[in-house]
């Protein structure tokens, strides 16, 4: 009765054979594709705008025309969110190209999260559906269906739902899917990919994961035979922990309790999930609104050599003299000191000054800055250039979140014959609280300390959520936890991280696995389109925060 799901895509642009990997290396069920983020929904908006037709992921298409044939033979069904803005869109082109090759097959999707016409200046609106939209077109008789915005782990729950025929109310069940599901949906990162000990194993090119998913909402999750990367308890756990908040992890099916999971290395490249409590989905839908937030442009200043911060004011004030006529609605600057005294090259003899100007008018972020960045060419610091000409700017992005009751959307199974199927609905809803915070672990006794980076001691990964990022910690000993557990406080955090001092900073324990969930409001703006910093989807602020030195217990290193 085990379920086998691969994966074979994390986002829109991830390896292009994963999909030919997945079926060729071993015994798959159900193989998925996650191809959608909230920059996608904005890219795949603008794509609309071109083309009414458009808005869905091009690169499935060519993905299902190398490899159709190969999951039709080898009974492999196919789950995916490649439909965008436009499922029944790309619905028609698979079954255009499955009667171009001569395939047999059966294409269903689902419909009723674009709520678009609902909110006026948006570019996209749509709703996060959950996975009964997606198992009614499997027991249906589907071989393959495409979604809109589901959420992530729903292409895991729909399949599992279908076949061992869960209904709406059995939630440890279906939070143990959701579970899986999370640590599926970004590819690679199960498998050593962004993965803090990357040199614990061969990170050269990971293979893509699966779940083997039991009756019981348990989970194995493995990879194909002779693949790349590896599968342990720590890449597991990172991925648990991405994009995550506190112990409840939420959805429109089942609010999934992340501090009931339980984690164990179940022989060579397996994991094993188990112990996963579920309860009642909250009683509105999260829905992701995308709109155009105006024009944005920027150029990158190379100071160089003595008096970088001179240098760095004098330009400063050039450009803001040569903007004051016309002054940006938006003018952010941010000098990078990667220069070193006496450098043995010119780069790391350099600072970057960056100049980032937003706008609600393009002209006023086009030919006015470039204009005036270009005419200083001879006329500032010593050694004036830029890494490139500033263009002529271009349109940014605001991503927000929306609430609205699970009423609010027709949640539908369109199927292969033309029937269509209203998805179950949540069996009932909860008013979800925070769960008390776990009592901390008995503090390692005193000795002495060594000043090191945190990251010789626990890993980290990090990401984003509209405009804030979360940054999960864990420790891969009890003793490394107990110390973890006391040390990084908030306002050890704050101090860690200086952009933080200022924002809304939440700290959850996970102690069954041992680690530490930071959420820090507001600090990527109006998210990710907007490029509000200089890593503007957070990816990197886990490894940051790794680089930091403070003083550990020299027991522990």
């Amino acid at each position: 009765m085990t379920l086998r799901i691969g994966n074979a895509s994390g986002f829109y642009g991830d390896r292009f054979d994963a999909m030919r990997e997945m079926l060729t290396g071993g015994e798959l069920d159900v193989l998925t594709g996650d191809y959608l983020a909230e920059l996608t929904m904005l890219i795949l908006g603008r794509d609309r705008l071109k083309d009414p037709g458009a808005g869905y992921a091009r690169t499935f298409l060519r993905q299902l025309e190398e490899c159709l044939g190969l999951a039709h033979e080898r009974g492999v069904r196919i789950v995916t969110n490649a439909g965008g803005l436009n499922p029944a869109g790309l619905a028609d082109k698979v079954r255009e190209l499955a009667d171009r090759l001569g395939i047999p097959v059966r294409v269903a999707h689902v419909e009723g999260d674009d709520l678009t016409a609902r909110h006026p200046g948006s570019l996209a609106a749509h709703a996060y559906l959950g996975g009964f939209g997606i198992a009614a077109c499997l027991r249906e008789g589907a071989d393959i269906v495409v979604t809109g915005r589901v959420t992530d782990a729903a292409m895991v729950t729909g399949p599992a739902t279908a076949h061992f025929g869960w209904q709406p109310g059995e939630y440890d069940r279906l939070a143990g899917a959701v579970v899986a599901g999370h640590v599926l949906e970004c590819g690679t990162q199960a498998t050593g990919g962004n993965y803090s000990f990357f040199r614990d194993g061969d990170a050269h090119r990971p293979g893509f994961p699966l779940a083997e998913i039991h009756p019981d909402g348990t989970a194995v999750i493995t990879k194909h035979p002779g693949t790349g990367g590896f599968v342990d308890v720590g890449t597991v756990t990172a991925q648990l922990l991405y994009e995550t908040g506190g112990a409840r992890y939420a959805g429109p099916d089942v609010t999934a309790r992340l501090d009931t999971v339980r984690l164990t290395q179940d022989g060579p490249d397996r994991v094993r999930i188990e112990g996963v409590r579920g309860e009642a989905p909250p009683p509105t839908l999260k829905v992701g609104l995308n709109r155009l937030g105006g024009f944005r442009n920027e150029v990158t200043f190379v100071l160089t050599g003595l008096d970088i911060d001179a240098k760095a004011a004098l330009v400063r004030q050039q450009m803001a003299d040569a903007l004051a006529k016309s002054p940006p609605a938006e003018v952010r600057w941010n000098l990078v000191r990667t220069d070193r005294p006496d450098a043995d090259t010119e780069e790391t003899a350099s600072a970057l000054l960056r100049l980032v100007v937003r706008d609600p008018d393009q002209e006023t972020v086009g030919r006015a800055l470039s204009g005036a960045a270009v005419e200083l060419a001879l006329a500032s610091y010593p050694g004036f250039h830029v890494l490139a000409p500033p263009g002529k700017g271009s349109t940014y992005g605001v991503f927000e979140d929306v609430y609205v009751p699970h009423g609010a959307v027709d949640h539908v199974a369109v199927l292969h014959d033309g029937r269509r199927l209203p998805a179950a609905p949540a069996a009932e809803t909860l008013v979800l609280e925070d769960v008390p915070e776990p009592p901390l672990p008995e503090p390692l006794p005193p000795g002495p300390t060594r000043r090191a980076p945190l990251g010789l001691v626990v890993g980290a990964r990090s990401g984003d959520k509209g405009g804030n990022a979360n940054v999960g910690v864990w420790a891969r000993t009890d003793e490394a936890w107990r110390w973890l557990a006391h040390e990084l406080t908030v306002d050890r955090f704050r101090e860690l991280i200086p952009e933080s001092r200022t924002l809304p900073v939440t700290r959850h324990s996970l102690a069954n696995l041992r680690a530490l969930n930071f959420v820090v409001e507001g600090i990527l703006g109006a998210g990710v389109a907007a490029q509000h910093r200089f890593d503007p989807q957070a990816k990197a602020l886990g490894e940051w925060l790794r680089s930091r030195h403070l003083d550990i217990p020299e027991a522990l290193l």
